[in-house]
């Protein structure tokens, strides 16, 4: 009877998932406004008297980089590279031109090996973050002697120790830009 009148009283196990989509602004803005929130860090507070602080919004896009390959277009390495040099005192074009060989080296990787494991991600992700912090620190004009290179050994530590932790961080983001929505009509 209760069927009769409502047709919306009995649900089945998959009811609740029926007349709903992704949202267009979560897929597509989630990855985007991750990294560029990320890219602020360096306005936190932090007092050092060498670099310490990992290059968040980098490590972010490498992140989404390789567990969404085809979500990030090609073109993404200048705008988020010059947000990046906004923000990091790198001079400005440095994070553009890291940012982008970043983003062609993941494609070219991802067109020879495209199944990998979080292992190999990690492996590539600490290779890569090296020589970002590497040519970062060669682009910024310093001069490359042993106590430049051996200071920047505990940022280079951080940011490989720190990669697992942020490619959680992207996963559970995923997870949130892959919401469905209830569609209204």
């Amino acid at each position: 009877m209760i069927d009769q009148i409502n047709p919306r009283a009995r649900r089945d196990a998959f009811g609740t998932k029926i007349n709903r989509d992704h949202s267009r602004l979560l897929a597509y803005g989630v990855p985007w406004l991750a990294i560029l929130l990320f890219s602020l860090t360096p306005m936190l507070p932090v007092i050092a008297s060498a670099p310490v602080m990992p290059p968040l919004g980098y490590m972010f896009m490498l992140a989404w980089r390789l567990m969404r390959p085809g979500l990030l277009p090609m073109w993404a390495g200048l705008p988020l590279g010059a947000f990046d040099d906004l923000f990091s005192g790198q001079p400005f074009g440095g994070g553009i031109l890291l940012f982008s060989l970043t983003l062609i080296a993941a494609d070219f990787l991802d067109a020879r090996f495209p199944w990998r494991s979080f292992w190999q991600d990690w492996m590539i992700a600490s290779l890569v973050i090296a020589i970002y912090i590497g040519c970062a620190a060669l682009v910024s004009g310093a001069d490359l002697e042993t106590p430049l290179l051996v200071a920047l050994v505990p940022q280079l530590l951080l940011s490989v120790l720190a990669f697992p932790i942020i490619a959680r961080m992207v996963s559970l983001l995923d997870r949130l830009r892959l919401l469905r929505i209830r569609r209204l009509g």
